[in-house]
Parts: C-alpha cells; sequence; structure tokens
C-alpha cells in the first residue's frame, strides 16, 4: 500500500475512499486449508454461423410473448417479475433475436455461463436458483433441429437466470431492509441489460462477471473460504466428539483423543503430520494448543480446557460452516462499496469494534457489549460520528425506568439520589430525588415525570460518550461495568455498546485534533463538567452482524448466531425468487 510508511495522520487526513468491507476483514481469508481456486476458463471460441432470418423472426416472435408475461414456466423459478423490466430492455435493444443460440446450438458464450452458473455455490449462491440441473436437457433440445419456441425458451432460460445470478453477486438476493438491516442497496447497480449484451458476444466472459463483485480484498478472501470449506464438507465425519462431565485440562485424559485430532487436522487447528500413541487417551501437547487456536477462532476463552462449550463448537457440522461463510458473503454484497477513512465498524455477533485508519489498515480494536439477545437487539445499520461528550449526563429511556429504576425505587425512596439521578416534570423543572413520593412514582410510571443521571463515578454511560445520531438512539460509550468485558459472550446492554478502552477510542477519533492530547482527554474524562467535542469530519461507524470473519491474516473465525439473523437469512433465501 503506497501509504504505508507514512504517519498515520497524514494517512487519515487524505482520507482515502475505501469499500465498506475492508472495514471488517471482520470477514475475511482462511486458516491453514487451502483448496485452490475455481477452474479458470480461458476466452470462448468465436461465434459459428447464425440462424436464417427466417428462424430468427421466428423465434423474435415466441420470445415477444414469453418476456412479456414475466412468468415462465421451465424456470426452477417461473415468476421473472424480479428482472422483468431488465430482460424487456435486454431483447428489445436487440429487437428479439435470440442472444444465446447460433446456426449449431448454444453458444460458445451460452456454454460457458451455464458452467458459471452450475458452480454458483462456490460464490455462496444456490445452484437450483439458476436452474444447475436443467440446463443439460434444454441443450439436447436444441440439438439437430430445433423448433423457434425450442430455440426461444432456452434464450430466455439464460438470460433470465444470468441477470439473476449477476444481480445475487452485485448487490445480494436479498433487500435487507426486509430483514431489519438498516441498509441501502443503491450502490454501484450494474447495468445488467448492457452487461448481458457484453457477455453474449465477449471472447473472455469470466472478466466481466468479475467486476460485477465487491472488488475488496476480505471479500475475496471469504470467498476462498466458501470454497475450502465446501470441499471440507466430503470429509466430515458423522461421529460427534464425547461431551465430557467436567473440563477436561492439559494432562488429563479423554476418551475422544482421536477424534479429536481428526476434528482438529480437518480444520486446520492442528498440522497433518501431528500424531498421538495408538489408543492413548492423554490430552496434551500439541493438541492442547490446537484446542486453544480453535478456541480463538471461535470466541472462547482461550484456555487450552476441554470442556462442553468448546466440544459444542467441534461438533458443529462443517455444513452449518459453509452456511456461516454464505450469509457472510451475501451481506457483504448489501453494503456500500465506498467509504471515507477513518471508519469504525462493530461487529455484533463478535463483540468487536474495529477502528481502520486507511484501507485494509486496522489501527485500533476493542471488546465491546452489545445489546441483549431477544429483548434489546443493536440494530444493524450506518451512522456518522460528529461528536464526543465528556462526563456525560445520562437521560434514562422509559424502559430502563420501569425496568430497573422503578422496582429499587419502591422499595426505597432515596434510591435516585443516592445513584446520582434527578427527577424532572414535564417542563424540566428538577424535583426532589432524595424523597420519591408514592405519586410520583406513579407519574413515573406513566412517563409523566422523567430520570436523568448526573455524570459521575457511577454513571450508566462512564467518562465519555462517541455519538453518531440516528434513529435508534445507539451510540457508543464508556461503562462503570467493566467486568463484563473478561466474559466471552457480551449481550448485556440495551442496544448501545460499551467499549472497552474508551481514551483509546477517544485518542484515534481525536487523532485530527492535535489539541487533545491523550492527558488532556484523560484529565476531561475525569473533570467535573460535560465537554462536547465536535469532530472536524465525520467517522462512519457501521454496527453489522457476521457470524463469520476471515481475517487478513489467513484465520477463520466463527461466532454463534446470537440473534438468530442467520436462521432469518436462511428462511428467506430458501423461498427463492423473486426475494
Amino acid at each position: 500500500m503506497k501509504l504505508a510508511e507514512e504517519p498515520r495522520r497524514i494517512r487519515k487526513l487524505s482520507r482515502r475512499v475505501y469499500s465498506v468491507f475492508a472495514f471488517l476483514l471482520v470477514f475475511s481469508a482462511i486458516a491453514c486449508h487451502t483448496s485452490g481456486d475455481p477452474p479458470k476458463v480461458g476466452p470462448v471460441a468465436a461465434q459459428r454461423a447464425g440462424l436464417t432470418p427466417e428462424t430468427a423472426e421466428a423465434v423474435g416472435a415466441a420470445l415477444r410473448p414469453l418476456v412479456a408475461s414475466g412468468k415462465f414456466e421451465s424456470l426452477r423459478w417461473p415468476d421473472f417479475r424480479d428482472v422483468s423490466g431488465d430482460t424487456t430492455k435486454f431483447y428489445a435493444g436487440r429487437g428479439y433475436a435470440p442472444a444465446w443460440v447460433d446456426g449449431a446450438g448454444a453458444t460458445a458464450q451460452a456454454k460457458l455461463v451455464v458452467s458459471i452458473l452450475q458452480k454458483a455455490a462456490q460464490k455462496g449462491l444456490n445452484t437450483e436458483d439458476y436452474d444447475a440441473s436443467r440446463w443439460q436437457a434444454r441443450e439436447e433440445a436444441l440439438a439437430g433441429r430445433p423448433t423457434p419456441d425450442e430455440i426461444a425458451r432456452f434464450d430466455l432460460a439464460l438470460s433470465v437466470c444470468l441477470l439473476r445470478y449477476v444481480s445475487a453477486l452485485n448487490v445480494g438476493r436479498i433487500n435487507p431492509q426486509h430483514l431489519k438491516f438498516d441498509l441501502e442497496l443503491n450502490h454501484r447497480k450494474t447495468e445488467l441489460p448492457g452487461l448481458l449484451s457484453q457477455i453474449s458476444q465477449a471472447s473472455d466472459i469470466v472478466p466481466l462477471l468479475d467486476e460485477v463483485e465487491p472488488q475488496e480484498d476480505g471479500y475475496s478472501r471469504t470467498s476462498q473460504a466458501l470454497r475450502t470449506y465446501l470441499s471440507l464438507t466430503q470429509e466430515d465425519p458423522a461421529q460427534k466428539l464425547p461431551v465430557p462431565e467436567k473440563p477436561v485440562a492439559a494432562g488429563g485424559t479423554y476418551a475422544g483423543i482421536g477424534l479429536l485430532v481428526n476434528r482438529l487436522k480437518l480444520v486446520g487447528d492442528l498440522t497433518q503430520g501431528a500424531t498421538v500413541p495408538e489408543g492413548s487417551v492423554k490430552y496434551e501437547g500439541d493438541v492442547v494448543e490446537a484446542v486453544k487456536r480453535f478456541q480463538l477462532r471461535h470466541a472462547l476463552v482461550v484456555t487450552g480446557s476441554l470442556g462442553p462449550e468448546t466440544v459444542r463448537q467441534l461438533n458443529v457440522p462443517i455444513a452449518d460452516r459453509v452456511h456461516q461463510l454464505q450469509f457472510a458473503l451475501e451481506r457483504w454484497r448489501w453494503l456500500p462499496h465506498e467509504l471515507a477513512t477513518p471508519l469504525i465498524a462493530v461487529n455484533v455477533p463478535a463483540f468487536r469494534l474495529y477502528g481502520f485508519d486507511e484501507p485494509h489498515h486496522i489501527g485500533l480494536k476493542m471488546n465491546v457489549v452489545v445489546g441483549k439477545a431477544m429483548r434489546s437487539e443493536t440494530p444493524a445499520f450506518i451512522g456518522n460520528m460528529t461528536y464526543l461528550v465528556f462526563r456525560p449526563d445520562w437521560g434514562v429511556p422509559p424502559v430502563i425506568v420501569r425496568k430497573e429504576i422503578l422496582p429499587p425505587l419502591q422499595k426505597d425512596p432515596s434510591y435516585l439520589s443516592k445513584n446520582g439521578y434527578d427527577l424532572f416534570d414535564t417542563s424540566g423543572k428538577v424535583l426532589d430525588s432524595g424523597h420519591v413520593t408514592p405519586e410520583e412514582i406513579q407519574l413515573l410510571r406513566a412517563g409523566k415525570l422523567s430520570v436523568r443521571q448526573r455524570p459521575g463515578p457511577k454513571n450508566a454511560l462512564g467518562s465519555v460518550k462517541f455519538m453518531f445520531p440516528n434513529t435508534y438512539l445507539v451510540y457508543l460509550h464508556d461503562t462503570p461495568k467493566t467486568e463484563l468485558f473478561s466474559r466471552s459472550r457480551r449481550d448485556f446492554s440495551y442496544g448501545c455498546i460499551r467499549v472497552q478502552d474508551p481514551p483509546a477510542l477517544a485518542a484515534w477519533v481525536l487523532e485530527s485534533k492535535p489539541e487533545w492530547t491523550p492527558e488532556r482527554i484523560q484529565a476531561a474524562m475525569n473533570g467535573e463538567k460535560s465537554v462536547q467535542v465536535n469532530l472536524s469530519s465525520p467517522i462512519p461507524v457501521l454496527i453489522l452482524y457476521a457470524t463469520a470473519r476471515v481475517d487478513e491474516e489467513g484465520r477463520v473465525d466463527f461466532y454463534d448466531d446470537i440473534y438468530g439473523h442467520d436462521t432469518r437469512l436462511a428462511q428467506a433465501l430458501a423461498k427463492g425468487y423473486p426475494y
């Protein structure tokens, strides 16, 4: 990278544009196994003799009503209204002449496209969505002397499937907003009819298709990881590891050592040459170190101890890991392809925050606490951080007042004053919080009074909050409950995101303001007054959700689907086109 050797401040001031998903190297590369790229396909042969004018005219006459209907029963998913506009534009632009059939049958371009569609699984797609098992019969129907209707049906089927395939690679199959991901798809959309025209005549198709996908290294590495794990499904044994009654520490005995060794080799955490003595049940040495690597990749506490949770993760079928990588690729395609750095990205199921100070360079990373599953989930969206506040006060949301303030207040009328809270009426007048009356409690329950927590050591937002205004009222902030960061699963908040190292994040965010030295930041965090600092330029903040991550070092990480988003995505994709 050209700027890698320059000072970080100069790199940041340049604010080079880059792809969002470079953000998550949170999604990239593959661990120890590699399976090789899909077969390379060279330029296609030149076209042969065309159809006779009479045949071409008859095919066009057959194509017009098929295209206009928006439904084609021979497709796996007959309703093609999702691409009907593009289909009409494509054929109208060529006078309804067939694009994929010449005087000798399917063109060389058509055969290559069919081959690509049949390998759609390597892109994280379902091959049957693109009629993978139907193409042989369709090509056979073109042998000999096909009728104009047979030619028209083959041609339309290939156009519709290719349009769907290209769109899926470009922006994904599902509109993320249908799954409550607040992301816009109006980014870098390809002009599909024009692309199909190019493909139908190109001497080399593959580069044209490659260009529609996200171009980031992380996306490519995730695709490679998927291909590797697809190959591993053929080796995945059916037998599960036995769950020990209590965790097995290094030096202990474990009856499933043989199965454990095979599993760790399969997923690349143990070298293929590693061996254990025949019949041994001793849990030690390289196997313990391999388990530590496995624990690290699955967001477990890295102890080397073989406990129930580690065994549960070891027993997850490779096919399930394939699905996680497929979903990661789908979500890559949802995101805008260009955002400026610096950039903050939070991967919710990983409970991690990353700060990118230039494309592909992580300048900051830390643990976070996110919203509770099934109760107060942190939403997925994109915002812009514009300011931060040192020593913030906290306007307690009504839901938290009801759940966490009212119960202890009913037992102790002085609870508010003891914990640094003020009580306000609707006009903003401060009421006596030293002894809250039963009548005031009722008004508070009804939402006619409000509670605000003063800055201080007990404040739930800690010493600083980082604001990127949004309709969800979500922001990043400090917390006095620092003990939660040591846990492997960290969904404890009401939706906002608690950060493990607020001074480091503040210094990173304020780097374009040299007057905000680490010493001044620390003094502001320990001060008595609230201080708002506006940023020189907005910093994009991505709150994202990915249960598979492949980093630039070649390590594949997997996380639990804490909010069930993977399950809902799988259900939506199973319904087929139009999504």
